[in-house]
């Protein structure tokens, strides 16, 4: 039974539908392939190869294979032939969803097509200047015991290199591919990024600014400047003798999450747009939420309050009340995709903002973190997991959190341990909430739903 719409977002003009999307993941660059993996509780974690990592306390990660961007566009101007790894990824994203969506450069308006993603800094292979300036830096005295880093990093800077490690690049060499010309933006609030972004974009259709927004986020840290920043937090998951079993969201054993890379990318788009073009539509964005913990930079707050805020604002703008339940008994919400990075202080932090949200109710709405088996994409992961929720709707399968065989009571909700979650027999999948929690305490909530006209 799908949740009734609210008075505010009943009428054509203020609704906001999603027409296609587009991911690069380590589980693959189109979607029905790499859902399938999902489904099957796949994982894509392994040894890393981009650098010699053999000496690193976390030497895997879950990085993207075979992948090349000629598959998607040409580029015979060679537009792109500088852009970081983070940007192709979400290039070919785009592309992807910009097809689904049977959108056209010829015959949309592309002054009224936006772009807003929440994309990270620094491509593949960061600048040797930059490694220069890091090794003569001294920490206890925050000054350069060196000058000779100025030599250095002069002869190994490339102006174009040094652009093209800007974030919002990506937005731009989007933009120049396909000539559009809305409100074009990104944002850095770290792991919640991408999911502010889709957020963002779907309140600039609201108020009337755009009739199209191309939204979402791409990252790439698995270089030894990002991960080590990591390690160095203790944040990262050491278990080097089974990368495929490291990632543990909300289990006993749980220590840390897994680096991963990638894109994803949606179409939102006004439903009088979407009408007027006979566009298929695969769901609805009917509320976002964010907030701040106001608590510290590295540490969500243990009661998971700003996390519970940022579902509560996601659920009123939506319309829906998270003590209620359906005809049939179910809560309102089907299914939660949890941020849930395998980090002992996150998953037990969030699980608790959830419980506050739907109390009694908390245990029958499945939760589940597909970073088990992707790793955390950092920018673009809640992108990425919100493509999993259009999937739920469209499937009535929920993806499994992998490697969950000891609970922590701490946590102790229904997490849809190792096996995918067949709903079609008790109703299917109508509403979902995506959540994305970022260092310095962004918390990010996405509520989508089944559309119905």
């Amino acid at each position: 039974m799908v949740a009734a719409q609210s008075d505010a977002s009943s009428s054509d003009a203020h609704r906001v539908v999603i027409t296609g999307m587009g991911w690069v993941t380590p589980l693959g660059a189109d979607i029905d392939s790499t859902w399938n993996k999902l489904i099957a509780t796949q994982s894509a974690i392994g040894p890393v190869t981009r650098f010699d990592a053999s000496t690193c306390s976390t030497n895997f990660a879950a990085e993207v294979k075979d992948f090349d961007l000629k598959e998607f566009l040409s580029d015979e101007s060679g537009l792109h032939a500088n852009a970081g790894v983070g940007t192709q990824f979400a290039l070919a994203a785009t592309i992807s969803a910009w097809k689904m969506a049977g959108l056209d450069t010829k015959t949309s308006d592309l002054k009224r097509t936006g772009i807003y993603l929440g994309a990270g800094e620094g491509g593949l292979d960061y600048p040797p200047y930059m490694a220069a300036n890091i090794a003569g830096w001294d920490h206890e005295t925050r000054k350069l015991n060196s000058v000779d880093w100025i030599k250095k990093a002069y002869e190994g800077m490339q102006p174009i290199a040094e652009i093209e490690q800007e974030p919002q690049l990506a937005s731009s060499h989007i933009s120049a591919e396909l000539g559009t010309m809305g409100p074009t933006l990104n944002c850095m609030t770290a792991c919640a990024a991408s999911t502010q972004a889709i957020g963002e974009a779907f309140e600039i259709i609201r108020r009337g600014d755009a009739d199209v927004m191309i939204a979402g986020g791409c990252h790439s840290m698995i270089h030894p400047l990002g991960m080590t920043g990591f390690m160095r937090l203790t944040a990262m998951s050491t278990r080097r003798d089974d990368p495929q079993t490291a990632s543990r969201p909300f289990d006993n054993s749980r220590d840390g999450f897994v680096m991963g890379e990638g894109a994803g990318i949606i179409i939102l788009e006004s439903l009088q747009s979407a009408k007027a073009r006979g566009a298929t539509i695969l769901a609805e964005v009917a509320g976002f939420g964010s907030t701040a913990d106001a608590y510290r930079i590295t540490d969500i707050h243990p009661d998971g309050k700003g996390g519970a805020g940022a579902m509560s604002a996601a659920l009123k703008q939506a319309g829906i009340d998270p003590s209620s339940t359906d005809s049939d008994g179910r809560p309102m919400v089907h299914y939660i995709s949890a941020h849930g990075t395998g980090t002992q202080e996150n998953d037990k932090t969030e699980s608790n903002g959830v419980r506050s949200v739907f109390g009694d109710l908390a245990p029958k709405v499945p939760f589940s973190s597909i970073k088990s088996m992707m790793g955390h994409l950092i920018q673009a992961a809640g992108a990425v997991e919100l493509i999993t929720c259009i999937q739920a709707i469209q499937t009535g399968i929920i993806p499994p959190t992998a490697n969950l065989n000891d609970l922590d009571p701490a946590c102790g909700l229904d997490h849809v341990p190792n096996i995918p979650r067949d709903m079609n027999d008790s109703g299917g999948v109508d509403v979902c909430l995506s959540n994305s929690f970022g260092f310095g305490g962004q918390n990010d909530t996405i509520c989508i739903r089944k559309f119905v006209d």
